[in-house]
């Protein structure tokens, strides 16, 4: 069955090249001009994969994928951002936000098409992945969940498709230092160019995603070195 990606951008000319460019890759593109048809769509049916345009009429894409990473029916869709803009702190903005990986204008088909398949690849790896359980912390892989052990028993943890893979593969490799370098292979694989503030910032996402647990000490900076998980979390 074709992947359905659904394209949100304001100008129909880009909308039509980046759905010409995905029927060529054999994917489904579905259109939507705005965040009220966004949502439309959404609501029809959810996509496997939404490519965001960053600047929108009226919401934001930034907006968008913040509300998307905060409901249920989204929050684990794969979120690709188109934007202009190259500057790095804006790209980290888009990382905070919940995006997967984005793709600055003027972009090939090629490179697009490169982006998707390696986004979609890492959330198909997710859904093979098996359970694992660290300390106060389970990953259930089959329902794809993580749960934190409290004191009136399991409670589910909200957490993006980034952060899942981040936390699955730390939980699996507990109690080992790793570089930036080192997680980016592991985690983003190593065909794919991602700069190393990118691991900053999920890591950041991560910890605060583990907070309300009061486990984000298990994820720990060693210095000079990268991070380490560890079952017992610190101060």
């Amino acid at each position: 069955m074709q992947k359905r990606i659904l394209i949100v951008e304001d100008e129909p000319a880009i909308r039509d090249m980046v759905a010409f460019a995905l029927r060529k890759g054999e994917y489904e593109p579905i259109h939507a001009g705005d965040a009220r048809e966004a949502q439309s769509a959404i609501a029809n049916r959810v996509p496997d994969l939404i490519l965001l345009d960053w600047m929108l009429p009226g919401t934001s894409g930034l907006e968008l994928a913040r509300r998307w990473r905060r409901e249920a029916l989204t929050r684990e869709v794969p979120i690709i951002m188109l934007t202009a803009r190259g500057e790095e702190n804006d790209r980290v903005g888009g990382l905070e936000a919940g995006v997967d990986d984005y793709v600055v204008k003027p972009f090939s088909a090629r490179e697009l098409l490169a982006r998707i398949r390696a986004v979609l690849r890492r959330s198909r790896e997710d859904d093979e992945d098996g359970s694992v359980s660290v300390g106060p912390l389970r990953i259930d892989g089959a329902a794809h969940r993580v749960f934190a052990q409290g004191a009136e028993g399991p409670q589910p943890v909200q957490i993006g498709p980034t952060e899942y893979r981040l936390l699955h593969f730390f939980m699996t490799h507990p109690e080992r230092v790793y570089s930036r370098t080192q997680l980016l292979d592991h985690v983003w694989g190593g065909s794919v160019y991602v700069e190393e503030r990118t691991v900053d910032v999920h890591i950041r996402r991560l910890r605060k995603t583990l907070e309300p647990h009061a486990l984000d000490g298990m994820v720990q900076t060693v210095r000079g070195a990268g991070y380490r998980f560890s079952a017992s979390a610190e101060a």
